[in-house]
């Protein structure tokens, strides 16, 4: 390979700023279809779905559609409503993961099944998943239908999958890399690749921004993995030590409990079925992890599969939109949240 990610030391901190700088006339279309298709005759729909989607979220999985866009000189619309689209599907991930994972907290603010309780928030996600769904058909391209409905699926898939590993010590780094594609690289991916279809760029085109979204996807969770366990609440916006107590298998504890030592592992295994879930529990958890390297070597993979993402930017020439997709990269590997 030959595209690296920068070193740091080198340059300023990436930075989303140039993403989105290059999206941010397009993104004003993509907000104003959102705003439209949120609304509905229930007034709790509006009140709950925007409560999530005015949250403070990057929108990085729409931005990522607008810039492949942008690299493919698209100079249609139609990618707006498809963006807007891939916004409404994930945020009907989050409320239904909420409601899963029973949390309280995202983006820094309660969430909505705290606020208005687990039945309205996943009747809500199913109005988002069936507007995503309705803009997807005015599209009129059932290549675009096919990629979304197909990421839609294989994200569920992701949940259930993940949802039966929790709790359970012997999940292996395969199945934990097969939940993260399925769960949250899926949507990277089909989010990129939907822009060359729109854009009748081809097929290479096709394959190599799946490509970029997926490892760069992969590369996204596998940070946010690492950081459940080293940030804190006021920079994640969430509870520090969530997949800890909730018993996720996620790469630093799978990677901790397989280098741990006899009396590390039994802790690991009561800690994962949770008999070990305080917080002096959570900070010897946090302790095995930096001495066995596990959330050192969770960040290595995810600046391993950075790199790859950049890669498969390069049949594209240079060009501004190139330039800003790969300084989204640098920054996921790289943020504190």
């Amino acid at each position: 390979m030959t595209a690296t990610v920068s070193n740091l030391a080198d340059r300023r901190p990436p930075s989303l700023d140039p993403l989105l700088a290059l999206t941010a006339e397009p993104m004003n279309a993509v907000n104003a279809v959102i705003l439209d298709r949120m609304q509905s005759r229930v007034a709790l729909i509006p009140e709950l779905a925007g409560h999530l989607i005015a949250g403070g979220g990057k929108r990085m999985r729409p931005m990522l559609t607008l810039a492949s866009a942008a690299l493919l000189d698209y100079p249609g619309s139609r990618h707006h409503r498809l963006a807007a689209a891939v916004e409404f599907i994930h945020t009907a991930t989050l409320l239904h993961d909420d409601v899963v994972d029973v949390s309280a907290m995202r983006r820094g603010k309660r969430t909505a099944n705290i606020i208005w309780g687990n039945p309205a928030s996943v009747l809500v996600g199913d109005f988002l998943f069936s507007r995503a769904f309705e803009l997807m058909v005015e599209d009129g391209s059932l290549k675009v239908l096919k990629i979304l409905s197909h990421a839609s699926a294989v994200i569920a898939e992701g949940e259930v999958d993940q949802l039966t590993a929790q709790r359970r010590i012997e999940t292996g780094e395969d199945q934990y890399l097969a939940i993260i594609m399925a769960k949250t690289a899926a949507l990277f991916a089909a989010a990129c690749r939907i822009a060359p279809v729109v854009a009748e760029a081809g097929e290479a085109a096709e394959d190599a921004l799946d490509s970029y979204g997926r490892y760069l996807g992969i590369a996204f969770q596998l940070v946010d993995d690492a950081i459940d366990y080293t940030s804190d609440e006021a920079t994640m916006g969430k509870v520090l030590g969530d997949d800890f107590r909730e018993g996720k298998m996620t790469l630093p504890l799978i990677l901790a409990h397989a280098r741990g030592s006899a009396d590390e592992r039994a802790f690991w295994k009561a800690a994962v079925s949770g008999e070990r879930a305080s917080d002096s529990d959570l900070a010897h958890a946090v302790s095995l992890m930096r001495s066995t390297g596990a959330i050192a070597d969770t960040l290595e993979r995810a600046r391993h599969y950075g790199r790859r993402a950049i890669d498969a930017l390069a049949p594209f020439p240079a060009s501004r939109a190139k330039a800003a997709m790969t300084e989204a990269v640098e920054f996921a590997v790289s943020r504190a949240y």
